[in-house]
């Protein structure tokens, strides 16, 4: 059964109608976007680097301290409570100690009140249930940052973040359950609702790794461009359209989604893809660790990817401001290499290195289009030395 689509004058911008012409179709970006993962930056527990664990991820703190900076869109997880309410949250299983042991619960299992009982609260008299998380490895740690704050729902970040700020908004779903059209619907129909009602002149980008979400959110409106989030290859899943960057393409085009947000490492690899998804009429953004190196920024700029999310904000839009405003692209490789060793900042050891091995890369994309794939595992080493 076909969910019903509402009608939706969600605000001002420009709606873009997809048809069969594919010239029509193309859908561009305005500028080069820098985006602000979970605000900004996500956490990333024990780490040795401070700027990952200075403010607790997608929550208004971190926002709001995006906001403060030259950046054009933060990007948030957005799931759906129990009884309804679009809650900004980026697992799908929250963690927490009872009577000495770690227990699992499922943010969509929970109601509001119930999923704000776990971390820090707004009434300073109370005491929250203590929030613990899984690193990559397996092993469990309490949720610890520098600075903490209590968690959120999708109409507070409407309330209280920056209006010029745009919102990525990731629907996130489970990876493990297989969803019906009228479960996906029922939820998407619950965040369209608190957008529609706030979203006022506010830029929206909605964005889903499970197609079947992307593709449906793109029928129940057509407002706000809609991209599909992709690993591009760096994973495997059981779906297949969410294991290639030529699948991925495929997602879109079949659901006349606007653009696909891939894992940098699968475009740095295959740096032709980035012509092809553009001769698509597609937008391509980038997401990943690596996106907190200003040159794998900048090349992938010269490449003609139209933005990446970020963890180091603050970081990144410093490094690369000066650049990325540029109207002058078209400059000489030289010359661009002047005005950014003029405008960066100082570089250790291990970076100069991932530095040298960019702009040597540079000169060799640019000219004969190569693959990066020799490389890249070099640059990931290096990156994760730092």
């Amino acid at each position: 059964m076909s969910p019903t689509v509402p009608h939706s004058p969600l605000s001002q911008p420009r709606e873009v109608s997809i048809v069969e012409d594919e010239n029509e179709r193309a859908f561009e970006l305005p500028k080069f976007l820098v985006i602000g993962h979970r605000g900004c930056g996500m956490n990333i527990l024990q780490s040795s680097d401070s700027r990952f664990n200075f403010v607790k991820e997608n929550s208004i703190l971190s926002f709001q301290a995006a906001a403060r900076l030259p950046i054009d869109f933060i990007e948030f997880d957005v799931q759906v409570t129990k009884d309804g309410c679009p809650v900004i949250f980026h697992d799908c299983i929250i963690l927490t100690e009872e009577k000495g042991a770690i227990v699992e619960r499922r943010v969509t299992d929970l109601t509001l009140e119930e999923l704000f009982s776990y971390g820090p609260q707004d009434d300073p008299g109370k005491m929250g249930k203590p929030l613990f998380r899984r690193t990559i490895d397996g092993g469990i740690f309490e949720w610890k940052v520098e600075t903490d704050a209590p968690l959120c729902t999708l109409q507070e970040a409407f309330e209280k973040v920056e209006p010029s700020v745009g919102f990525n908004i990731e629907l996130k779903f489970d990876d493990l359950i297989v969803y019906k059209e009228e479960q996906l619907a029922h939820m998407l129909q619950q965040i369209l609702e608190v957008v529609k009602k706030n979203a006022k002149d506010r830029p929206i980008i909605f964005s889903s790794f499970i197609p079947d979400a992307a593709q449906l959110v793109k029928k129940l409106q057509s407002t706000y461009p809609v991209f599909f989030l992709t690993n591009g290859g760096t994973k495997i899943f059981p779906d297949i359209r969410r294991n290639s960057l030529e699948e991925a393409m495929n997602v879109c085009m079949v659901g006349g989604l606007h653009g696909i947000v891939a894992e940098v490492t699968s475009i740095l690899r295959n740096p032709t893809a980035v012509e092809r998804i553009r001769n698509s009429g597609l937008s391509l953004i980038t997401y990943g660790k690596l996106n907190n190196i200003s040159d794998v920024v900048y090349v992938q700029r010269l490449l003609g990817v139209e933005g990446v999310i970020v963890d180091l904000v603050q970081d990144i839009t410093g490094a690369v401001s000066d650049i990325i405003t540029s109207s002058n692209w078209d400059e000489g490789f030289a010359e661009q290499q002047m005005k950014m060793k003029a405008t960066s900042p100082d570089f250790s050891q291990p970076q100069m290195m991932t530095r040298a091995c960019f702009l040597i890369n540079n000169k060799q994309v640019l000219s004969q289009k190569i693959n990066l794939d020799s490389h890249i595992d070099h640059i990931i080493q290096v990156y994760q030395s730092m």
